[in-house]
């Protein structure tokens, strides 16, 4: 320190910037280290927990590169075999697998800590010869068909968490074999393309500026069957030139002394480009990134089945954020709107869809901050069942601090309460700011790229395939940008040896500069000009794309050549949408009509709960733990099962919502014959509505009628109830 005295702020700061750099240099030696030991690993995988091979995907008959693991619980861990076993899955979007438990605090950690036995599947980093998108999503029902028999105890299906693109390959899986799972949490999945607002959302104008897909076919020619999926990884990285460019590599610099660790663990992932087939990859743009055919119902299998998200039997969590630009909560929930005109037709067809939006946390944060995991995750994780349980219809799931004057505090698991409040359509319309101008340029785009890809597979796809070879391949893949930029750095550059010397010696000798000292404020200010410099750069280059591509593809002129009529476009799409809406409606009617006044105290009790709720329309925790100790204190051998109870509520809420009026007035004739068993019920009923606090005013009325119902002296409708 005394030493440091005689400097002055000019050699002080210079010596400082120089050990700094040299510290910098060391953690990218450390980097292209991990990256050289990880991409020689057979299943390389960033996962913090210790696993056991369950299932490998390569046994299958048609045979894929994922496996499916047991998560080993870690020591003080205990696993309840009442509750349903969670799968993670994780998306091969360009990075190797883990992202879902990178870390203690995770998906999978809050899941462990709740009770719940874990599995995971994840993938190696090349693909089977000749494997289809089809044979994954068929490789995933059959891992979560195992890991529900290796749980015959569970009260409840398999939960699945699916990440990023994972999402959209779950909801194929669901929507092939909507038997297999229980609730499905969909993590920053992208499943509407198209959707997205002006001024933001650029991602989606790529394929169209870039001319459609036949790039897509190049590349994985130019890899000889297979796509490097470095140029996802690439794709990302362009999306915020500031933090690639300057802001992630100066963080490090700055904070060489501290930030290293933390870096290291990211890049692990970050830096472990997969494999695809370029058929995969050329299935995804085309359906998917460019045709958005998913949300549209226009995919079927290679036997001919539909792929209709409609059919997906699961309570649907979309979990999505505001600050996330790689699937903006347009792109996350634009697919409901799609398929549904009303919130309705959701209750109609059977489906419980939730929605969480946050307000700023980015696309990584959903499946790594430690903030996220230990708010939203893990009140997913405990509030499930109750998702499970709820009525048909479309939710929004509100996490609130517990607060002082909360009510029935000792009813809530943890410091947040967990409420479903219902939301409409519209609201969702609102946030998906649809627009059919902007849909008819993305159909437009779609058969601009189909048209383009024909004439690249005609003329040169040949030519390209008769040229490339697998060494050729190989080097292409090595020599990408995203790879060279760690290996570069490893000490396969014989330079870089003599960096770790110097990297010891600095850090025994370490001067850091004062905080005070006017050139790191220079160099500060200098960072945040640089920073802002790209941030404009990359907005002037989004505008372009945004305006070349609206430009481009609203022209009527380009419209009319490759043969689109708005107007038909539309009309045939809400025509299709229509029809199954009516068959929908139909048959409900049908199946539901003989069920008004069948059943006894269990359909009694569960039809006034949902009868008297309906104004407030919101559930929460607090109530559902009422439930389950009302249900646990049955004796065993008459307790309904989860998936009993579930059934029922179902059924009661939709002959409601069919017929509220018929329904309500039949509940006298559902009722015990005894006066204790009615008063029983009727507690339990009370329990149930009162553990949520005080009960809104239009809910008191609609309880004080069920009162007089279950008592068999009250008014039979609600005009009677109101003079009573």
């Amino acid at each position: 320190m005394a030493a440091r005295k005689t400097f002055s702020p000019v050699q002080e700061y210079c010596l400082d910037a120089w050990q700094r750099s040299i510290l910098f240099l060391d953690i990218l030696r450390e980097r292209g280290n991990i990256y050289r030991e990880h991409s020689a690993l057979p299943i390389p995988n960033v996962l913090h927990f210790e696993v056991e091979l369950v299932r490998d995907g390569r046994t299958l008959p048609r045979p894929v590169n994922y496996g499916l693991v047991r998560i080993v619980p870690p020591a003080g861990v205990t696993i309840d075999p009442a509750k349903p076993p969670f799968i993670v899955v994780d998306p091969r979007a360009g990075h190797g697998p883990g992202i879902g438990g990178m870390k203690p605090n995770s998906e999978i950690g809050v899941a462990l800590a709740a009770g719940h036995a874990c599995y995971f599947i994840g993938f190696r980093p090349e693909p089977e010869p000749g494997q289809t998108i089809e044979d994954v999503c068929l490789a995933q029902a059959a891992f979560v068909e195992e890991v529900a028999a290796r749980h015959p105890d569970a009260d409840g299906k398999p939960v699945i968490i699916a990440n990023c693109q994972a999402g959209w390959q779950t909801m194929i899986m669901a929507a092939i074999r909507p038997e297999l799972a229980g609730p499905i949490l969909l993590a920053g999945s992208p499943l509407s393309y198209w959707a997205g607002v002006r001024g933001k959302n650029p991602m989606r104008y790529s394929g169209g500026v870039m001319g459609g897909t036949c790039w897509t076919a190049f590349a994985g020619d130019l890899g000889e069957g297979l796509f490097d999926g470095a140029n996802l990884v690439a794709n990302f990285e362009s999306l915020n030139p500031a933090n690639t460019f300057w802001q992630k590599p100066y963080n490090v610099y700055a904070k060489a002394d501290t930030e290293g660790a933390r870096f290291l663990d990211f890049e692990t992932w970050w830096g472990s480009p997969v494999l695809l087939n370029a058929g995969e990859m050329q299935w995804i743009a085309d359906n998917l990134f460019v045709g958005n055919k998913l949300a549209t119902g226009a995919l079927r299998t290679s036997d001919g089945v539909r792929i209709d998200l409609r059919n997906v039997r699961s309570p649907i969590i979309v979990f999505c954020s505001w600050g996330d630009d790689i699937t903006p909560p347009q792109q996350a929930l634009g697919w409901i709107s799609d398929i549904y005109a009303h919130e309705r037709e959701i209750a109609a067809n059977g489906q419980t869809i939730v929605y969480c939006l946050h307000q700023s946390i980015g696309h990584l944060g959903i499946f790594v901050s430690g903030k996220v995991a230990n708010r939203e995750h893990r009140e997913f994780a405990t509030c499930m069942g109750m998702i499970d349980l709820a009525p048909p219809g479309l939710y929004e799931a509100v996490i609130t601090d517990v607060g002082p004057d909360t009510a029935h505090p000792e009813l809530i698991d943890g410091r947040y309460l967990f409420r479903l409040e219902p939301r409409t359509l519209a609201e969702v319309r609102t946030i998906v700011a649809e627009s059919p101008e902007d849909d008819l340029r993305f159909v437009t785009a779609a058969r601009v790229s189909d048209a383009g890809l024909g004439l690249y597979r005609t003329l040169f796809q040949p030519a390209v395939r008769a040229t490339m070879t697998e060494p050729m391949a190989e080097a292409l893949r090595a020599l990408h940008p995203n790879r060279m930029r760690f290996a570069i750095f490893s000490e396969q550059n014989p330079l870089m040896k003599y960096v770790e010397r110097l990297a010891e010696q600095v850090r025994h000798a370490r001067q850091p500069v004062s905080p005070d000292n006017p050139l790191l404020a220079w160099e500060t200010s200098l960072s945040t000009w640089i920073r802002t410099s790209l941030e404009t750069y990359g907005a002037a280059r989004d505008a372009w794309v945004e305006a070349v591509f609206v430009n481009t593809y609203g022209s009527p002129l380009l419209q009319a050549m490759v043969g689109l009529d708005p107007v038909a476009a539309t009309a045939e799409r809400h025509e299709a949408r229509d029809l199954v809406r009516e068959a929908d409606e139909a048959r409900l009617r049908s199946e539901l009509e003989p069920r008004f006044e069948a059943g006894g105290a269990a359909e009694a009790a569960s039809r006034a709960l949902i009868y008297v709720s309906l104004p407030d329309g919101g559930y929460d925790e607090r109530g559902f733990t009422m439930l389950k100790e009302l249900r646990a204190a049955q004796p065993a051998a008459s307790r309904s099962s989860m998936a009993e109870l579930k059934e029922l509520l179902k059924e009661q809420s939709l002959l409601v919502r069919l017929d509220e009026e018929r329904a309500i007035r039949a509940i006298p004739k559902l009722l015990p014959k005894g006066t204790d068993q009615r008063e029983a019920t009727l507690n339990a009923v009370h329990s149930v509505l009162e553990a949520h606090g005080a009960i809104p005013d239009e809910c008191k009325r609609r309880l004080d009628r069920v009162d007089a119902l279950f008592n068999g002296k009250g008014p039979s409708s609600p005009s009677e109830s109101a003079h009573v």
